[in-house]
């Protein structure tokens, strides 16, 4: 059903008042798609925030590389918190509307937490190489202090990356349609329902994803080249079976990030399509969310023992 956007047009004639498409006329389907949805994210929500407590209450993994993974799991947690309840909420209500003021809020933390962790996982794979490249020097180049700047330049390049995409999105003009084809407020679908030839927008926009997409994950690169290069000298087998295990949680990460972010915001416009955006869009934004916590305490002993400890059980 189409949406009468004049409804919507402040004295400007400029759209103030956004609506998310409905995702099928079939109830049954938009039922199933929020019962699949919401599992996940309390398995995400679940699932992070016992990794975060783990780490925070248990002092044997006060460390760098677990000081990082605590600050992942908020991250995630403020990833999907910035999106899935107003997925939620669009699949089964007629209520599908959100404000200018929101959208642009919403598009602002999404962003936020998402460049913050490319970032961030930049910042992990230098705490990996410097754990097997230089370990005799690790204590004093991964210091609290060292660790804590990390993290906070991570944050501070997504909270003005994310400010300044936003603000430049925002400055623009809407004059309709005002349906959004999509599931939240990203970059792409709301550039589209701008006034006017927006490609120089777009190639901006496209720009600067590249950058902060690229950038940290040519360090990871680098990083793990030098790691690789580091374990090929170990004379032992088992020596570098240990040196490759503790990368192994992070490198699968970086792998579904990265490679989900890389399809969604750098492929052609001439490929894109609502459909497989979408579905995209869920992957990025629930699954892997979901995932992390399960790659990280499966792989890692000392996680699942402090996990355990949480839950207040003993380890068998």
């Amino acid at each position: 059903m189409s949406i009468n956007c004049s409804l919507w047009r402040d004295n400007s004639m400029s759209v103030k008042h956004f609506a998310f498409t409905k995702f099928s006329e079939l109830t049954e389907q938009c039922w199933l798609l929020f019962s699949f949805i919401l599992l996940m994210f309390l398995a995400s929500l679940t699932g992070n925030a016992l990794i975060a407590l783990a780490i925070w209450t248990n002092s044997v993994l006060h460390t760098p590389m677990y000081f990082f993974l605590a600050n992942l799991s908020l991250l995630e947690i403020g990833y999907t918190c910035s999106t899935i309840p107003k997925m939620l909420q669009s699949l089964v209500s007629e209520a599908r509307g959100i404000s200018w003021e929101g959208c642009a809020t919403q598009m602002f933390f999404f962003a936020l937490f998402g460049i913050s962790e490319c970032y961030l996982l930049a910042a992990m794979a230098f705490d990996r190489y410097t754990a097997i490249c230089s370990p005799l020097h690790y204590a004093t180049r991964m210091s609290r202090g060292v660790c804590v700047h990390l993290a906070m330049v991570s944050w501070g390049v997504g909270c003005i990356v994310s400010l300044g995409q936003t603000n430049y999105i925002f400055s623009l003009a809407f004059c309709g349609p005002c349906e959004i084809d999509h599931f939240f407020c990203d970059l792409p679908p709301i550039l589209a329902l701008a006034c006017g030839d927006t490609s120089h927008n777009e190639a901006a926009v496209f720009v600067v994803a590249t950058l902060c997409i690229s950038s940290p994950f040519l360090l990871i690169i680098a990083s793990y080249v030098r790691i690789l290069a580091a374990v090929l000298i170990i004379s032992s087998p088992e020596g570098r079976r240990k040196a490759l295990s503790t990368c192994s949680s992070h490198l699968l990460v970086v792998t579904l990030f990265y490679g989900s972010a890389s399809v969604s915001y750098l492929r052609p416009k001439s490929s894109h399509s609502p459909g497989v955006d979408k579905l995209l869009a869920l992957f990025y934004t629930v699954v892997t969310s979901m995932l992390n916590p399960i790659i990280y305490s499966l792989r890692n002993k000392e996680v699942k023992t402090a996990l355990w400890r949480t839950l207040g059980k003993k380890k068998l």
